[in-house]
């Protein structure tokens, strides 16, 4: 079954595509990867085109490689299972996992709300709002950048340090007494920016997830408006539904 050399496609390209359809139809997680010379005289390709193209799939959280053993499909029982439907916290659902969760302020500023911002939390465009980014890992492992909006009007007063080291829906609802009631969350797959890749440790060509959401207090006011980019290989998205 050798590849087939669509024009203006690369091979190794067209071979990651071949090996990942045989994976996603064939394979278990944990289950190994025939060896390379096998996979090479398969596909009809160097195994050098192999390598980009296992190497592509590794990138992707698809396959794991192991030096001396070879490659095998990757296995999701170490990921994070979140609830997408929850309004718990990171921290919560981490802790509720058994993982240790921790916090790092990239940013935290003060500024006049753009437009798009002040559109979610249902303000002026100008209005004071927080902006903070955060990187949040699990047993120190990075899963998430958050960028968060919370409008000053309902809080004025928030301080970097107790962020850093406290989950920020508790640090809302024993301070100010505002407690989340809805969130409306959605989701899409992409790719990550440079900066993003540095952050999470991965490859700029690992796919992730990412995530808009907007929650209310029970009156329906909106008190923070999140952006998220999550780390696809280290999540798996559980959906209860009720007809």
């Amino acid at each position: 079954m050798a590849a087939s050399k669509d024009k203006g496609q690369p091979l190794s390209d067209k071979v990651v595509e071949q090996l990942n359809e045989k994976i996603v139809n064939d394979m278990e997680p944990g289950d190994q990867l025939p060896p390379e010379r096998e996979l090479a005289e398969l596909y009809g390709i160097s195994r050098t085109t192999l390598r980009a193209a296992l190497r592509r799939l590794a990138e992707r959280g698809v396959i794991t490689r192991v030096p001396g053993k070879g490659a095998f499909v990757a296995s999701m029982d170490g990921a994070a299972v979140t609830n997408l439907l929850s309004i718990h916290g990171f921290s919560e659902q981490m802790r509720q996992q058994g993982k240790e969760p921790t916090s790092q302020i990239l940013e935290f500023v003060a500024l006049g709300s753009p437009k798009h911002v002040a559109a979610q939390l249902e303000i002026s465009a100008g209005d004071p709002v927080w902006r903070i980014r955060r990187l949040r890992l699990a047993d120190g492992i990075p899963l998430l950048v958050e960028r968060t909006y919370l409008p000053r009007a309902v809080f004025p007063q928030l301080d970097e340090e107790e962020l850093a080291t406290r989950s920020l829906y508790d640090v809302l609802e024993k301070r100010y007494g505002r407690e989340i009631d809805v969130v409306h969350q959605e989701v899409f797959a992409s790719f990550p920016t440079v900066d993003e890749a540095e952050r999470l440790d991965i490859s700029e060509n690992a796919p992730v997830l990412r995530l808009t959401m907007v929650a209310r207090d029970k009156r329906g006011i909106p008190l923070e408006y999140t952006r998220t980019v999550a780390r696809a290989d280290q999540f798996r998205y559980s959906f209860t539904y009720r007809r």
